[in-house]
């Protein structure tokens, strides 16, 4: 085979591939497919040389093949999620308008200081490439370890809690912080599966996996343990390792986790538990199909936190509430749409924990405010007040843009 025909044929095509991320990839691809065309043609009794030409040939021009390689292998941008991003990071600052005071004008330049810090992080982790972090997980759970010792050890308690760092004057969610690495660090394990074999290392892997539940416990930020371990069994379920054994340990940490959780909630959610449905179910009854107004004299603890969502159901109405719900999950199927369309193992595990990661609290916020589920702190993403976990989701958000725009130019590493 005459590689330097091969070669200079390969370099046009390239010459009009913009994106360079992309280069290697379509190299491989093109110099394999050339090589099966030539061995073909040598096969039908060709010589070397003319099964190489024809093998060209077969190609087609170089400048046209490249130009179509160009159109398929560029960076991708979702701009639908950008914008359901920017309508929810809108409507956050609803509930803090509600009753114009020092206070609240105080609450919207935090929120708004925090909205332009979440953005740059958010285009940051966009442009980054993600498929670097793959390799340091071993430094992610680790720094998800010393945040949480940090906390327990210098931490600043509020409301019974020692959960929040001091840095410079800004005051930061260490277990927050926490969960965002731990879920890049086990994105990156699973996809390195195949260097944990052996029952010594799946047992120092469950072992790593179990740890960060009982510290979120012990913080106490319980809603953090349960969004962590469904996390972590997600990426795990979808991380290809052989499937009798996987589904085995699924099966075998769900019910672990069930009994956990079904353990834990009676301790952690709210004691007046029955008396604090009922004001919820008063307060959903008067809304009415356009609520009441943004103005108005409802006293509702943590309006703006973790009750966020009847509050803007009294307020705007059922209508508003179910267009709410519509956008959220929307955001939601398009994450987890998003994720099975990379051939990156790492990229896809990312995308799927982090749906995992928006999926939970949003729904149990909702159906807190509904009077449904279990009172325990939650925050609605990116509409609840709170500037470190709006970093976090924001951080997150990136990452999965990022993920969605390499998914044409990332190395394929899952195998049908």
């Amino acid at each position: 085979m005459s590689y330097s025909k091969f070669e200079e044929y390969l370099s046009k095509v390239i010459s009009k591939v913009k994106s360079r991320e992309a280069h290697s990839m379509i190299k491989k691809e093109l110099s394999n497919h050339m090589e099966e065309l030539s061995q073909s043609f040598q096969e039908r009794g060709l010589s070397v040389k003319d099964a190489d030409k024809k093998a060209m040939q077969e190609m087609g021009e170089p400048s046209i093949v490249g130009e179509n390689m160009n159109h398929l292998h560029k960076p991708r941008m979702d701009w639908l999620l950008i914008v359901l991003f920017v309508i929810l990071a809108a409507i956050s600052f609803l509930p803090l308008i509600h009753g114009v005071s020092a206070s609240s004008i105080s609450f919207i330049k935090n929120q708004a200081v925090w909205l332009f810090l979440s953005i740059l992080a958010l285009i940051g982790f966009l442009f980054f490439d993600y498929r670097k972090l793959k390799n340091l997980w071993m430094y992610f759970y680790g720094g998800g370890l010393i945040v949480f010792f940090t906390t327990f050890l210098v931490g600043i308690e509020m409301n019974g809690a020692k959960r929040w760092i001091s840095f410079g004057g800004i005051t930061i969610d260490g277990p927050a912080i926490s969960l965002f690495l731990f879920l890049i660090a086990w994105a990156g394990i699973f996809a390195k599966s195949s260097e944990f074999k052996g029952w010594k290392k799946q047992a120092a892997l469950l072992c790593l996996f179990w740890i960060p539940v009982p510290l979120y416990v012990m913080v106490p930020q319980f809603t953090f343990s349960i969004i962590y371990f469904l996390c972590v069994l997600a990426m795990y379920v979808f991380s290809y390792a052989p499937k009798q054994y996987s589904m085995k340990v699924s099966v075998g940490n769900l019910i672990l986790g069930i009994i956990f959780i079904s353990t834990m909630i009676p301790h952690f959610s709210n004691s007046n538990l029955v008396d604090t449905l009922i004001p919820l179910r008063n307060i959903l009854s008067e809304a009415g199909w356009f609520g009441n107004g943004l103005y108005h004299n409802l006293n509702l603890p943590e309006a703006h936190t973790d009750f966020v969502f009847p509050f803007l159901i009294y307020s705007f109405g059922w209508v508003f509430g179910t267009i709410l719900c519509l956008l959220l999950f929307a955001f939601i199927l398009r994450i987890s749409l998003n994720a099975f369309q990379t051939k990156d193992l790492f990229g896809r595990l990312l995308a799927i924990g982090g749906a995992v990661l928006f999926v939970v609290p949003t729904c149990w916020s909702i159906l807190t405010g509904l009077g449904i589920a279990p009172i325990i702190t939650v925050s609605l993403p990116f509409i609840s007040y709170g500037g470190s976990m709006l970093l976090v989701y924001s951080s997150l958000l990136g990452l999965i843009l990022n993920v969605y725009r390499r998914k044409d130019i990332a190395a394929p590493t899952i195998t049908n």
